[in-house]
């Protein structure tokens, strides 16, 4: 008696989770392209490109900066540039955690790949930089994989794991 109980049960939970995927999946597919997708995703394009920038800026005023010498990469701590980099590229981790509590990695780096050409551009026009026929080739190449990876789903479903979260987020006071 006990196991054809057990056997419902087993059942019942099976068709809530089926149930549960299918809604997640429904979800995902209505909204594959939120506002909030969209705006994250373009934070870490725009702290991670301007913070690595700014980095590169202090460091070019600064002498080699050896591991040997810790007097060195504290002077180089002081740089205000490098300050700002430093400030922006928490800006990007930021961002990149909170990117990555809705999405898959291999949704959110490549599409954040897209920083690179950011990277390229502010190279070349903010630091002055001699950006090669093949660099450039190398940006129109992430451009167009960008647009492959852009075009699929942005979260593989495991309705084992959402159930999970949304037990936890369940007891959240």
């Amino acid at each position: 008696m006990h196991s054809i109980a057990g056997n419902e049960s087993g059942a019942v939970r099976r068709r809530e989770t089926n149930l549960l995927c299918r809604e997640i999946l429904a979800r995902e597919q209505n909204s594959s392209v939120s506002s909030r997708k969209i705006t994250t995703l373009a934070a870490i394009v725009l702290f991670g490109s301007l913070g690595d920038v700014s980095l590169a800026r202090g460091m070019k005023t600064m002498p080699p900066v050896e591991l040997t010498n810790l007097g060195s990469l504290i002077t180089a701590l002081a740089n205000p540039w490098v300050i700002v980099g430093i400030l922006l590229l928490l800006g990007f981790f930021s961002s990149y955690l909170s990117a990555l509590s809705f999405a898959d990695l291999t949704f959110v780096l490549p599409a954040t790949s897209v920083g690179y050409v950011n990277m390229a551009l502010l190279g070349r026009f903010f630091l002055h930089e001699q950006v090669s026929v093949f660099r450039w080739t190398g940006v129109v190449l992430i451009t167009l994989g960008v647009g492959f990876v852009a075009g699929g789903p942005a979260l593989t479903v495991h309705p084992e794991r959402h159930q999970e979260r949304t037990e936890l987020g369940a007891q959240k006071p």
